[in-house]
């Protein structure tokens, strides 16, 4: 997955790129030209506002649509880690190396670095989240495996408000 750090500001999406993304949501394989059809919008319209929604960051990248359990790792799970602030960087950097973790944020509150993970099995997940613990910077992990999934991830109702 590419590496994407802090967007900055996003663009505020109007009634148009909202459209567009609600029909994308429904069918995410539809061509542009149909998608232009179907929207009654210009094909040259819907291909630069899918461009710069992409290049601003408002768009994540299409392969965050492929389910991991397709890909062997059906197990996930959330690490949270606590870190030596002077090595955020470095506990950053080693983050991105391994292909397991999906997303990484820096919330509010005791946690510093909030990690999505996934993993082949419960054995697997308990080497993932020693190669995160052994990152440069990361004192102290805790891990915890997600059940079931009961509301996939979704922003379309976003885009009413």
């Amino acid at each position: 997955m590419p590496h994407r750090q802090g967007v900055g500001k996003l663009q505020e999406l109007d009634a148009t790129d909202k459209r567009i993304i609600r029909a994308l949501d429904e069918d995410p394989r539809l061509p542009i030209m149909v998608l232009a059809q179907r929207l009654g919008l210009a094909r040259g319209t819907v291909q630069s506002r899918l461009e710069r929604m992409a290049s601003g960051g408002a768009l994540r990248p299409n392969s965050s649509r492929v389910l991991p359990s397709a890909l062997g790792r059906g197990v996930a799970a959330s690490v949270s880690a606590e870190l030596d602030q002077s090595h955020l960087n470095e506990a950053i950097a080693a983050l991105r190396n391994i292909p397991e973790v999906l997303e990484c944020h820096a919330p509010a509150g005791d946690t510093d670095l909030l990690i999505r993970v996934v993993a082949t099995s419960p054995d697997d997940l308990y080497r993932v989240s020693e190669e995160i613990r052994l990152c440069p910077g990361i004192v102290r992990t805790s891990t915890s495996m997600f059940l079931r999934e009961v509301i996939p991830y979704r922003t379309t109702g976003l885009l009413d408000g």
